[in-house]
C-alpha cells in the first residue's frame, strides 16, 4: 500500500493522472497532507521505504517549498515508521529561498544518526551545475 503526502493540489492531481495513464494498481491513497502528518496513517516499524523529494514543485508556487523544521520532523518521524531493512531515499535539492539552509540542516542531523542504526549513503551528480539535487538513502539496519 502506498501513501502519498504533497500540500499542493495541483502535485496530487498530476500524481493521479500519471498513475492512471501507467495502469497502476490502485493500491494508494493521494493525501493532501503535510509529510509531517505520516505517523498518523502508519504504525512504527511498519513500513518498507520511504521517499522523500524536497523542495517545491516545479512550475508551481514557489512559496510553498519544504523548510528544514518540516522536512527534519517528517524524517524522524519517517526513521521510527521504517522497519529493519527498510529505506528511506532523500532527493534533497537546494538553491531558492530556503533550499541552501535546508540541505545544511538536514545533512547536519543525518550525519548524528547511530551507524549501528543506520546506514546513510549521501550522492552527488558530479558533472552537473547549478545546484543539482542530492539524493541521500538512508538504510535501517
Amino acid at each position: 500500500h502506498v501513501l502519498a503526502f504533497d500540500v499542493q493540489e495541483a502535485a496530487l492531481e498530476h500524481t493521479r493522472i500519471r498513475l492512471k495513464e501507467a495502469n497502476a494498481p490502485a493500491n494508494y491513497e493521494l493525501l493532501l497532507e503535510s509529510h509531517t502528518e505520516m505517523g498518523q496513517y502508519a504504525q512504527p516499524d511498519s513500513v518498507s521505504c520511504i521517499v522523500f523529494n524536497f523542495g517545491y514543485l516545479p512550475g508551481g508556487d514557489h512559496q510553498k517549498a519544504t523548510r528544514a523544521e518540516t522536512s527534519l520532523t517528517a524524517i524522524r518521524t519517517g526513521l521510527l515508521l521504517l522497519r529493519s531493512g527498510g529505506l528511506m531515499s532523500l532527493c534533497i535539492y537546494s538553491g531558492g529561498d530556503t533550499g541552501f539552509e535546508e540541505k545544511e540542516k538536514l545533512l547536519a542531523y543525518l550525519k548524528t544518526l547511530p551507524p549501528k542504526e543506520y546506514t546513510v549513503i549521501v550522492n552527488q551528480y558530479y558533472n552537473r551545475e547549478n545546484n543539482p539535487p542530492m539524493p541521500v538513502f538512508i538504510f535501517k539496519n
